[in-house]
């Protein structure tokens, strides 16, 4: 126990010592993201919106669905949420094996690497969340007070998608397949994580899967919060917090004492 909490220490630590570089790579991310793009930060919110044009007209014309709010709004807020998540794993991935120079010849600690992916990804977030309000303007879906717990929310979005990323970083180190393998495992589970339908139109074996995917609470708090829809189970939102939190604490300490093998490994 000792020795876990002299780690917790030292990570925080380095974590406040080295806040200027993940400030610089994440900067760095940004303008070599959107560099030389005709949309520049457009391409934030270009595949949300494809994919809520697309999925709306699955759902309102080919099989439509009750939703609680206009399918485009409840789509698009799943859909934005959902690609937080998803690019943020996604960049967090190959963030060690994409830096061989930086990971075998400097010391700083290598968790910035992931976490510098996760907030290039969260500002996307933020300008995709710009289009949302437009949107509840359009169709005259005003926010209630629940959406003072939307920071509640996005932290345990952050806290989830952090343990996961740091998980695959390392994994994606030591084998390479896990890039090729996540696009398969991400589309799978977007579409087990009521993303794009409501909980309640499920049943069976399938609803359980559902229900016990943790991105399901996270993005039922985002249209809680955000569109004052009720959320469907309270208590499985409070399991995913503790649990993200306890995951996180975990996968930073794996990440944390295995750094000083990833140039072996890069």
């Amino acid at each position: 126990m000792n020795t876990l909490w002299l780690d917790i220490k030292e990570m925080l630590r380095e974590q406040f010592e080295y806040r200027e570089l993940l400030y610089r790579f994440t900067t760095r991310d940004i303008m070599l993201r959107y560099k030389q793009t005709v949309m520049g930060f457009a391409w934030a919110i270009f595949m949300p919106i494809i994919n809520t044009i697309v999925f709306s007209v699955i759902f309102t014309r080919v099989a439509p669905i009750q939703t609680p709010v206009p399918y485009p709004l409840f789509a698009y807020c799943g859909l934005s949420a959902w690609n937080l998540f998803a690019s943020s794993v996604r960049f967090s991935a190959s963030s060690l094996s994409g830096n061989p120079g930086l990971v075998s010849k400097v010391y700083f600690p290598r968790e910035i690497f992931p976490f510098s992916a996760i907030l290039v990804s969260l500002v996307d977030f933020g300008v995709a969340t710009i289009l949302m309000a437009a949107m509840m303007v359009y169709y005259g879906v005003m926010p209630t007070a629940a959406i003072l717990l939307l920071p509640v929310v996005v932290l345990v979005h952050l806290t989830f998608t952090a343990a996961v990323g740091l998980i695959v970083a390392v994994a994606n180190l030591y084998y390479r397949d896990v890039k090729y393998l996540l696009e398969l495992v991400l589309t799978v589970w977007m579409f087990v994580s009521a993303v794009l339908y409501p909980t309640q139109l499920m049943g069976g074996t399938i609803a359980a899967v559902v229900r016990f995917n943790p991105m399901t609470p996270i993005i039922d708090g985002y249209r809680t919060t955000l569109l004052g829809v009720p959320m469907a189970d309270p208590l499985a939102f409070a399991v995913t917090a503790v649990l993200s939190a306890l995951l996180l604490l975990w996968s930073w300490v794996m990440f944390h004492r295995s750094e000083f093998t990833f140039a072996e490994n890069i």
